[in-house]
């Protein structure tokens, strides 16, 4: 158990360091559309003026989409067969880690009643998620929705390859596996 206490620190950090790296995906359609009928696209500006992140991260993201279905076979078209939108979220996220007098510096020689070793640290992070809409052009309706979460920083050195991670990730769910 005294093992366990002194290793459970490290145990914490190697967990945030690992989730911090992944993108969960998941995504949604509807089941009545055939997708191999869709093969150009274009970019919905209205719905991408609505994102609420910098013109410099749209352009990321929009050109890793446009990156993502040109290698899916779509072209891009003045008259697409899909409109593509994206919308973001951000929330972030304070962690406090505590061991409350135990490990190291609690319970052990010395130890009183009156003595609680409260060694916390605070940390925070800020989980973002992309959604990637593509609309029926024609109908104006939704016909796909792709979303990843992850974690996120500001100050990411490697912010363009983040956000292809994200995308490529989100992509892989396209076009659905059930699609008859």
């Amino acid at each position: 158990m005294k093992h366990f206490v002194k290793i459970s620190p490290i145990l914490i950090i190697i967990f945030l360091l690992t989730s911090c790296t992944s993108v969960r995906v998941a995504s949604d359609y509807d089941k009545n559309v055939n997708f191999d009928t869709f093969k150009t696209f274009a970019f919905y500006k209205t719905g991408i003026d609505k994102a609420e992140i910098n013109d410099l991260d749209k352009r990321r993201i929009m050109r890793a989409i446009e990156s993502e279905l040109l290698v899916k076979g779509f072209s891009k078209s003045s008259n697409p067969d899909i409109l593509v939108s994206i919308f973001t979220k951000s929330r972030e996220k304070i962690n406090v880690y505590s061991n409350n007098g135990f490990g190291p510096y609690g319970y052990g020689w010395g130890w009183s009643p009156w003595y609680w070793n409260n060694n916390s640290y605070t940390s925070s992070s800020t989980e973002g998620s992309l959604y990637i809409d593509l609309i029926n052009a024609n109908k104006k309706e939704l016909v796909w929705q792709g979303i990843g979460r992850g974690y996120i920083s500001e100050n990411m050195s490697n912010k363009e390859e983040r956000i292809k991670e994200f995308v490529s990730k989100i992509m892989e769910k396209y076009p659905p596996e059930n699609n008859d």
